[in-house]
C-alpha cells in the first residue's frame, strides 16, 4: 500500500457522503417548491401542509440516536441503503397520495428517516474513522451539502413541476433515488468503513475513549448547552426556508425566479460554511460562531425590505446573508460534541444531541406555517425567527465548555 492511499480514500469517502448529503437534504428542501403547487391541488391551509415537512424534520431528529446506535451496530452500508430504499420508495408513493395522513406518512415518517440514514449523524461518524483532527473542515464539506442540494434540487423541482406536474416529478425523484442504491451496494465497504490507522493511532494517543455513556452526557452541561443551540437555530432558520419560495413569490418574483434565487443559496452556503470553519482557527469558535449568528440576523432584516421593496439587489443581499449562514455552525457544533463526548458511544450521543436540531425544524417550520395562517403576513413569523436566532446564540456567550 503505498503511503498516499489512505489519503486518497478519505477523499473518496468524503466524496460519498457529500453525494449522498447532497441526495438526503435536496430531496428533503424540495418540499419549498412543491408546498404550493401540493396546497393548490388540495386547497389545504399553510399550517397544515408544512405538517409534513415538519413531520420529516421531527422523525429525522428523534431517529438521530437510534441511527448512530445501528452506525455503530451495523456500520455504514447498511445505515446508507436503509436510507436510499425509504427514501426513494417514499417519494415514489407520494406521487399517488390523496390524503394528507398519506403525506405525511410517506414524505414525513418514511422520507425523514431515509433522509437522515444519509445525514449528518452517520456522515460524522464514518469521516471522523478518516478525518480525525481535521473533522471540522470535512463536515464544513459535508454541511456545504444541504446548499448544493438546494441548488440543484430547487430549480430541477420547478422545472419538473412545470413540465410534467408535481406528482411525476416526485415519482421521478424516488426512481432515481432507487436506481443510485445499485452502485452503492456494490461499493468496497469494508476498505471504506475501515478509517484511517493514522487517525486510529492518534485517537488512541489523544485518550480518545473516555468512557462516557449517553446517562452521563445527558447530566453535562454542555449536552444542553449544544441541544439548545440546534433547537433554538433551527427554529428560526426553518422558520423562515420552510416557507422562502412561497414568500418570495407572494412578494412579486416569479416561481421559477424565486426557485432559483434560493437555489443559489447553495453557492454561498459552502463558502459561508468553509470561512466560518476557517474563522475557527484564525479567531477561536465563539467569536467565528457569533459573527456566523450576525450574518444571520442581517439576513432576515434583508428579507424583510426585500417585501418592502422588491428587487434584486436586496433579494441577492438576503441569499448571501441569510443562505451562508444555512448551517454554518453544524461543523463547528459537530466537532465539539465529538471532541467533548469522544468514546465509543459518540454516534449515540451525538445523535441524541441530534434531537434539537430534527425538534427545532419541526416546530420552526409548523409554527411558522401556523403563524402566517394566523396573522394572514409574514412581520410575526420574521420576528419569532429573530427572537429564537438569538436564542440559539446565547449557550455561545454563557457556556464556557463551547468557547474552548
Amino acid at each position: 500500500m503505498t503511503p498516499t492511499k489512505p489519503a486518497h480514500t478519505a477523499l473518496y469517502v468524503l466524496a460519498l457522503c457529500f453525494a449522498l448529503s447532497v441526495l438526503g437534504r435536496g430531496l428533503g428542501e424540495s418540499f419549498t417548491v412543491f408546498l404550493l403547487p401540493i396546497s393548490q391541488s388540495f386547497g389545504w391551509d399553510r399550517a397544515e401542509i408544512l405538517s409534513i415537512y415538519s413531520m420529516a424534520a421531527l422523525i429525522g431528529g428523534l431517529s438521530a440516536p437510534v441511527i448512530g446506535r445501528l452506525f455503530d451496530h451495523s456500520g455504514p452500508r447498511a445505515v446508507f441503503a436503509l436510507g436510499l430504499v425509504l427514501l426513494g420508495g417514499a417519494f415514489l408513493i407520494a406521487g399517488s397520495a390523496q390524503r394528507l395522513w398519506q403525506f405525511q406518512l410517506n414524505l414525513g415518517l418514511c422520507a425523514g428517516v431515509g433522509a437522515a440514514c444519509i445525514g449528518n449523524v452517520p456522515n460524522s461518524i464514518l469521516l471522523g474513522r478518516w478525518f480525525g483532527a481535521r473533522l471540522s473542515t470535512a463536515m464544513a464539506v459535508i454541511y456545504s451539502a444541504m446548499g448544493a442540494g438546494v441548488l440543484v434540487m430547487l430549480p430541477l423541482s420547478q422545472v419538473l413541476i412545470d413540465q410534467f406536474g408535481w406528482r411525476s416529478a416526485y415519482q421521478i425523484f424516488g426512481i432515481g433515488a432507487l436506481v443510485v442504491l445499485i452502485p452503492f451496494l456494490m461499493l468496497p465497504w469494508k476498505r471504506l468503513s475501515a478509517g484511517s490507522v493514522t487517525v486510529t493511532k492518534s485517537a488512541a494517543a489523544d485518550l480518545i475513549d473516555e468512557g462516557w455513556t449517553l446517562l452521563g452526557a445527558i447530566r453535562h452541561h454542555a449536552f444542553w448547552a449544544l441541544f439548545s443551540t440546534f433547537f433554538f437555530t433551527a427554529i428560526g432558520m426553518y422558520a423562515i426556508s420552510a416557507q422562502i419560495v412561497a414568500y418570495l413569490v407572494d412578494a412579486g418574483f416569479p416561481p421559477l425566479q424565486a426557485a432559483t434565487a434560493w437555489g443559489f443559496s447553495g453557492v454561498v452556503m459552502l463558502a459561508g460554511m468553509l470561512s466560518v470553519t476557517w474563522l475557527d482557527g484564525i479567531i477561536g469558535r465563539r467569536r467565528s460562531v457569533l459573527l456566523s449568528y450576525a450574518i444571520s440576523i442581517l439576513g432576515i432584516v434583508l428579507l424583510r425590505m426585500v417585501r418592502i421593496y422588491p428587487n434584486p439587489f436586496l433579494l441577492a443581499g438576503f441569499v448571501i446573508c441569510f443562505g451562508s449562514m444555512l448551517g454554518s455552525r453544524g461543523p463547528l457544533i459537530t466537532a465539539t460534541a465529538m471532541k467533548i463526548f469522544r468514546g465509543e458511544r459518540v454516534g449515540t450521543i451525538y445523535g441524541t444531541i441530534s434531537i434539537g436540531s430534527g425538534l427545532g425544524a419541526a416546530i420552526g417550520s409548523w409554527s411558522g406555517g401556523l403563524i402566517h395562517d394566523l396573522t394572514g403576513s409574514y412581520d410575526a413569523l420574521l420576528l419569532y425567527a429573530l427572537v429564537s436566532v438569538i436564542l440559539g446564540m446565547i449557550p455561545f456567550l454563557t457556556i464556557r465548555a463551547l468557547r474552548e
